[in-house]
């Protein structure tokens, strides 16, 4: 039994989850702002602020790896060229998460999660 591994499974196979994590980092990139279940949010925290440390430079190899990450054309733009500049000075900590409702459906804690 390993314990306490460095990311939450999500209830999801691997490429499952690598796929909702692309998909809600291009929702929040191309909106600013999203709702979502706090632990998706947490988890999507993680895998954003890693990506704009690193758009942060700018260069070519830069646009290479972001780009794979992503895979869509404008919200790796965007990234690079709107939402990195913005955080040059600043080491960290890019995103807010406000937690919101409880979901009436399943009861699951929701939050709101923006640049």
């Amino acid at each position: 039994m390993r314990h306490r591994h460095g990311y939450r499974k999500l209830g999801r196979t691997s490429s499952h989850r690598q796929a909702l994590l692309k998909n809600l980092a291009i929702s929040l990139i191309e909106h600013g702002k999203i709702e979502t279940t706090l632990i998706k949010a947490k988890e999507l925290r993680s895998y954003i602020e890693k990506l704009i440390t690193k758009s942060r430079d700018a260069d070519f190899n830069t646009h290479r790896y972001v780009f794979s990450m992503l895979q869509h054309k404008e919200a790796t733009k965007k990234l690079i060229n709107e939402v990195a500049p913005k955080y040059v000075d600043q080491n960290g900590g890019y995103t807010r998460i406000i937690k919101t409702r409880i979901r009436r459906g399943d009861a699951s804690p929701m939050a709101f999660i923006e640049l």
